[in-house]
């Protein structure tokens, strides 16, 4: 049994080895051709392609049941659908917003957005943590915490003369604590 989960057979480990060779090389050129916007994760879409883009490339890899060609059909066909929200939300502002959310102004000048953190659920520990994490070091140190399109935290520090850095943006600028 032990023995079976270690090392099966000489084939599946071929099988394995030249569906790399053939699969990630395949991977890397339709990554080159989609351009760099097909992994840049700005919002919640990117993400789910890139995961699914690893988990496409490891079935291809390691399930016999899926056939090469089966499996570069679909890892193209993520690509290529990436592609086209991507260039469709470029074109219309309907798309944009069905596929990515706004940025959100948890923290101004030094003081919490509390009903901007609660619709967004981060606990005020969580936004304490990300701005000890930054240059701010401390909320009274602190311009601007936003909550980004793809999930990550910016935080701005006030400048010397306690002003936050630039995070100027129509849809922030409208938001009040």
């Amino acid at each position: 049994m032990l023995s079976e989960m270690l090392f099966q057979n000489w084939s599946g480990l071929a099988r394995t080895l030249i569906v790399a060779l053939l699969a990630y090389p395949a991977l890397l050129l339709m990554l080159r051709l989609s351009g760099k916007r097909t992994l840049a994760k700005l919002n919640a879409f990117d993400l789910v392609v890139t995961v699914a883009l690893g988990s496409t490339l490891a079935t291809i890899l390691l399930s016999e049941s899926v056939a090469l060609a089966e499996g570069l059909l679909a890892l193209a066909t993520l690509i290529g659908l990436q592609w086209i929200v991507a260039w469709s939300s470029v074109r219309s502002g309907f798309v944009a917003d069905l596929v990515r959310s706004d940025a959100t102004l948890l923290v101004r000048d030094g003081k919490i957005c509390h009903g901007a953190r609660r619709r967004e659920r981060v606990t005020e520990d969580e936004l304490l943590t990300v701005i000890r994490q930054s240059a701010a070091n401390a909320l009274e140190n602190t311009g601007a915490v936003i909550l980004e399109t793809d999930g990550s935290f910016s935080v701005i520090p006030l400048n010397d003369e306690g002003k936050p850095g630039a995070y100027t943006h129509a849809g922030l600028e409208r938001q009040t604590h």
